[in-house]
């Protein structure tokens, strides 16, 4: 029958407080959890943990007592050391804490997660060496003992062992943290947290993906959104298709008009967004709209917003989105309608033609042979037409569109001295003389052009060699005309220029089509 000694009671106890310091050590303790509970919120469920740790190991401790004066001495000795080393654990965990997110914290200085949970991890060891030690056990010996042991088990957990040193890794030279966004493979998401087994993504689907740290060690994985010393954002690509029969230009200017009216929620000022042609297709051009998201999480509402904004537009610019690749167009392509067709095009280059002065002069066959030989050629904004200094031996006649004239002199500076529009021509003295390009022209919105060559000219030239005489003399009174702008020649000055640039111009064309010769048929 077991028997309570009250006096055999209080002399365990008190051999107990005075050999571990239990009141000295619990009042720190405790002390120590009440400053951590009102300072770090954010950790309240940790200090709770450790907070009935501990007390558990008070009581532990004091069954120990109870039980060795029960004369139990069997039973007692085991409470006796899981309290000390559930006390043990327990300040080790406020030492971390302290140290961790209070001390460090203060000083402004960041460490990783992973980092005190290894030093806590340690923590726990050396609490489990000394306790051994005090119990006489021997340390060296049974680290040699268990070093076969420890082989076995390291070889056995070397993917568990590479995942926990690769969380390491991750964490120490933050290559990835905490609030980036990544993608590896084909998972897109937030990183949430870094373990140290694994990392936790959470993607827009509402999914947490759980890639273990040494896969991220070994893949490539991209971090979205981050440049050195640059805000976060990422550039998104927002696709739509347009057919061949609308300009690109038009295309790209009407959305980049849209995007650039008002701004845009979730999208940065800088980098502007921009419109590009992307690639050709069989029916049709493939267009992209790029910017800048700013608000990583919600990249699918933006696009929407993106492409409600092409679609606008698009419509306000009365310009439609392309069909399917896959219609087909089926017209009855009659050797009367080609007729039609040709004639209908051959009537407009007719037309065309009556606007040029240096051709008024020329039958309706002759017209009509200038005609056949003339082709389109269509410029986009900003590029040239011609430059000054090529050689080139054809006439351009504007149809659609404008176009600048620009000259440079002597290495300066290029300038522009005039505006072309619809009906002017250029290029004249190159297709009738041969002569370089005087001047560099630069379409300043797309423009469509007439292109009429030399050899449209040669069998008129030489059936009829008077109209070379016809022709230098409007070519003679459009090169004065422009250098008498320039120079401010008066009426006489003027003239007298003609009559030399003619003569000039004249014995020019024959050269350049070989009429010195020639006798008409």
């Amino acid at each position: 029958m077991l028997a309570f000694d009250l006096f055999r009671f209080r002399s365990n106890l008190s051999t107990l407080l005075e050999q571990d310091n239990v009141p000295i050590v619990g009042l720190a303790v405790y002390c120590a959890i009440l400053l951590l509970w009102f300072y770090l919120p954010h950790e309240r469920a940790h200090i709770r943990r450790t907070k009935w740790m501990f007390t558990l190991a008070l009581v532990l401790l004091l069954g120990s007592v109870v039980v060795a004066t029960l004369e139990l001495a069997s039973s007692a000795n085991p409470l006796y050391w899981a309290g000390l080393m559930l006390g043990g654990a327990a300040m080790v965990n406020l030492c971390g804490m302290l140290t961790f997110e209070g001390l460090l914290r203060l000083l402004h200085i960041s460490t990783p997660r992973i980092a005190r949970d290894l030093l806590v991890a340690v923590g726990y060891l050396g609490v489990g060496l000394t306790l051994l030690s005090r119990a006489g056990v021997s340390i060296s010996g049974l680290i040699t003992t268990s070093a076969v042991l420890t082989a076995v088990i390291g070889f056995s957990l070397q993917d568990t062992l590479g995942n926990i040193m690769g969380g390491l890794a991750l964490q120490t030279d933050k290559s990835i943290q905490v609030g980036d966004w990544i993608k590896v493979d084909q998972n897109v998401g937030k990183v949430t947290e870094i373990r140290w087994r694994h990392t936790a993504i959470e993607t827009h689907n509402w999914e947490t993906v759980i890639i273990p740290n040494g896969v991220l060690m070994k893949a490539q994985v991209t971090v979205l959104g981050r440049r050195t010393d640059q805000a976060v954002q990422w550039r998104r690509w927002v696709y739509f298709n347009v057919d061949f029969r609308t300009s690109p230009n038009e295309v790209i200017q009407a959305v980049v008009d849209a995007l650039l009216a008002e701004p845009i929620t979730g999208v940065a000022a800088e980098p502007k967004p921009n419109c590009i042609l992307y690639e050709f297709k069989d029916s049709y051009g493939v267009y992209a709209v790029r910017y800048w998201l700013t608000d990583l999480a919600n990249g699918d509402p933006v696009d929407s917003l993106i492409r409600t904004r092409i679609f606008s537009a698009l419509k306000r610019a009365n310009i439609p989105l392309s069909i399917p690749a896959q219609s087909v167009f089926v017209t009855e392509d009659s050797q009367t309608r080609k007729v039609f067709k040709s004639e209908q095009e051959i009537s407009h280059r007719l037309a065309t033609l009556e606007h040029v002065e240096m051709f008024r002069n020329l039958t309706d066959s002759e017209k009509r042979t200038l005609a056949e030989h003339m082709r389109t050629a269509p410029f986009t904004k900003g590029e040239a037409i011609t430059r000054q200094g090529s050689e080139a031996h054809w006439l351009y006649i504007i149809t659609r569109g404008s176009a600048d004239v620009n000259i440079q002199v002597d290495g300066a500076a290029r300038r522009s001295i005039a505006t072309l529009h619809e009906g002017d021509f250029f290029g004249e003295m190159s297709l009738m003389t041969g002569a370089k390009r005087s001047a560099t022209v630069i379409a300043r919105e797309d423009a469509e052009c007439y292109r009429l060559d030399k050899e449209a000219f040669h069998e008129i030239l030489h059936q009829r060699p008077e109209m070379a005489e016809q022709i230098s003399h409007v070519l003679a009174h459009r090169q004065v005309e422009l250098e008498a702008a320039r120079e401010g020649l008066d009426a006489e000055a003027r003239q007298t220029r003609v009559k030399h640039a003619q003569g000039d111009i004249l014995a020019r064309i024959k050269d350049f089509f070989s009429l010195g010769n020639h006798k008409p048929a």
